[in-house]
């Protein structure tokens, strides 16, 4: 029997029953499209922390203290910043950070409580690449004088004077007040951080007990960021770091108590926490798929079931048994690249529609469209297989006794 019949035969004993067909690949079809779906939520997913990451600066590095060293924490003070920036070539500039406890603020007779308060050196904007949208940010003899002003976050200065600008006007830190210079442009949550939800001061006025309401160290930071010139002299800038403040902190530089990271080490991280994440949602998909195949073999020997007579009739007018097994194996087949087909314009619909709107960014990966497509054929072939072949062993005579 040539190839063309028996792929209109098959057609033809689908299309007898629609409504069995189409629920029949509904399972392929959710499986498909829930790969494609779950990949590209993963790729979204590593993109957009990758896109928060690069957002923190251009050519950033982030050196802070040795997590899990004891005594590290107590290591890294602002003279670190100032000799990385003397001494250090191929940087555009520093910028050291301190996080004292959270404060209540208020302003405008509006309270605000446990209020991330941040102190920074003057060069942060330029950094860290997080403009002023209104007023300015203090400078560099404004921190050394310990000023009492303040620069507010967005989300800050929108909670307390609403539309008004507030520049001009004072805000109590806990129990100090402070003049605001300047308001930041909104940026939102970066890697977990509302950085519209803080307030930024003079890094020098912030280790002032009476600003915190505690001690602090007067010269320990928690961060240095440094901006370098362009990226392919990161590596010489790190090493330079590295050697520059082994000898400072007096230690190994095959042990040191700091480390220094670029975007992509974090970037690194972040997405190896994904990993585990992506692995799970493939094997969901997987197993969706995995269940629409058993769907298919399951009908697929109901049908044999119900059209013995019509295999015995077929074998007695000179079908042979590869004939018959060719015809129900390319009935699985059709209804698993049909329902793959369906589910590739479901899946690659269903991204794209999330992303339009904006329920989570999604990204979506070209080649899981044909990775989906292709297992949804080989789910085809497998889970078909043994139904077809268990109609090609059918006698003709005791398949046409088949009542």
């Amino acid at each position: 029997m040539k190839f063309k019949r028996t792929l209109r035969i098959a057609w033809e004993g689908l299309t007898l029953n629609k409504v069995r067909s189409f629920l029949t690949t509904l399972g392929v079809i959710i499986g498909v499209a829930s790969v494609i779906v779950m990949l590209a939520v993963s790729s979204g997913a590593e993109a957009a922390i990758a896109d928060q990451i690069n957002a923190l600066g251009a050519n950033l590095l982030i050196v802070g203290p040795m997590r899990g060293m004891p005594g590290a924490s107590k290591t890294m003070v602002i003279d670190d910043a100032l000799a990385i920036e003397e001494q250090v070539v191929g940087i555009t500039g520093i910028s050291a950070e301190q996080a004292p406890p959270a404060q209540d603020i208020k302003a405008n007779g509006v309270s605000l409580e446990a209020i991330s308060v941040i102190g920074t050196t003057a060069d942060f904007p330029d950094v860290r690449d997080y403009a002023v949208a209104d007023g300015r940010y203090f400078n560099a003899v404004e921190d050394d004088r310990k000023a009492k002003v303040a620069v507010l976050g967005a989300g800050i200065a929108k909670d307390l004077f609403g539309e008004f600008s507030p520049i001009g006007q004072t805000v109590t830190v806990g129990s100090t007040k402070l003049t605001i210079i300047g308001v930041m442009e909104e940026k939102g949550i970066v890697s977990d951080l509302d950085y519209d939800g803080r307030i930024y001061l003079p890094i020098n006025l912030v280790f002032q007990k009476y600003i915190t309401g505690m001690t602090l160290s007067s010269d320990r930071v928690k961060t240095i960021y440094v901006k370098v010139e362009s990226q392919d002299k990161i590596d010489s800038v790190i090493t330079q770091i590295n050697v520059l403040l082994a000898e400072r902190h007096d230690v190994d530089p095959a042990a040191p108590d700091f480390s220094v990271q670029t975007q992509q080490d974090i970037i690194a991280t972040q997405e190896a926490t994904t990993a585990a994440f992506r692995d799970l949602l493939a094997w969901v998909a997987g197993i969706s798929l995995l269940v629409g195949g058993i769907g298919i073999m399951n009908i697929m020997l109901v049908s044999v079931t119900e059209r013995t007579r019509e295999i015995g009739l077929r074998q007695a007018l000179g079908a042979k048994p590869q004939d018959v097994l060719m015809q129900f194996l390319l009935e699985a087949i059709i209804l698993s690249l049909v329902g793959g087909l369906v589910g590739v314009i479901l899946g690659v619909g269903g991204s794209y529609l999330f992303n339009a709107l904006g329920t989570m960014q999604t990204r979506i990966v070209p080649l899981s469209i044909p990775l989906a497509f292709g297992a949804a054929a080989i789910v085809g072939i497998f889970f078909g297989y043994y139904p077809a072949a268990q109609a090609a062993k059918l006698e003709p005579i005791v398949a046409l006794r088949h009542e």
